[in-house]
């Protein structure tokens, strides 16, 4: 790794998260991860860039997402209609290109919107140490609120965790487990305390065997363009801080020989 650089690390954890790469008709899917479109729309929005500005110097960063603690899948029950009180359109459209109105005429249509609940995620920007430390500045006084890939999903502190001098994956492998703290101790309870734990995690590699659609070249609303990007999955073990099964500091479980 060159001198000249640095890797970004964040923590992006929240009660909710939803990391949208395609949206049809009344429904909004979620990836199990963080795209790299809501990551660097996350790092735009702390630096003060509005939708129409391009990501420009953004999109040289290198991108590593771990998986500290996947959460569980939330379908939202979401209503949509017009506030004026007039009929919802149709979703097909007239030969002039316009949409009619519902018949019989429809006020409410539900939608179908996913969410991560309780997730918590290691993000890894690895790019010029310049561009970089203008990031941190950014994410510790940011201009615009930030969310994790919708508006009304919050991050909890903290965000930012550190800049390292090391490569990328190296910084996958080696930050410590970020999941919070009741799901490190079901983790234990159910595998007795074990010393390690390993994590799932995708990074940009040129020679990936993945790809991934989600590379934003416009943010703005009614523009929006995306280039692929190749990926290689892995997985890293890191230690957990638990003491090894039957030390003294272990205690006893009664519940041991269930396995919870």
């Amino acid at each position: 790794m060159s001198t000249a650089e640095a890797t970004l690390v964040l923590r992006l954890g929240g009660p909710l998260q939803s990391w949208g790469d395609r949206s049809v008709f009344n429904r909004r899917d979620t990836r199990p991860e963080p795209t790299k479109s809501g990551v660097l729309g996350l790092l735009a929005a702390a630096a003060g860039r509005s939708r129409e500005e391009p990501p420009g110097e953004l999109l040289v960063l290198r991108m590593g997402v771990r998986v500290d603690q996947p959460g569980t899948l939330l379908r939202d029950y979401h209503t949509v209609s017009d506030y004026r009180g007039r009929p919802l359109p149709q979703a097909g459209v007239s030969a002039k290109g316009l949409q009619k109105p519902t018949s019989p005429a429809k006020l409410t249509h539900v939608t179908q919107r996913f969410y991560l609940q309780d997730a918590v995620f290691l993000a890894a920007l690895e790019g010029p140490a310049v561009l970089v430390k203008a990031l941190v500045d950014a994410v510790r006084s940011p201009a615009f609120p930030l969310a994790l890939g919708r508006r009304s999903c919050v991050p909890t502190q903290p965000l930012f965790l550190a800049v390292r001098e090391a490569p990328l994956e190296e910084v996958l492998r080696t930050e410590p487990w970020q999941a919070g703290e009741t799901a490190k101790q079901l983790y234990a309870r159910r595998r007795r305390r074990p010393a390690t734990v390993d994590l799932s995690a995708t990074l940009d590699d040129s020679d990936g065997e993945d790809s991934l659609n989600d590379v934003p070249q416009s943010f703005t609303l009614r523009d929006r363009r995306f280039v692929s990007r190749r990926i290689r999955h892995t997985w890293v073990t890191l230690p957990t801080g638990f003491s090894e099964p039957g030390t003294a500091a272990d205690g006893h479980d009664p519940f041991a020989l269930l396995g919870w």
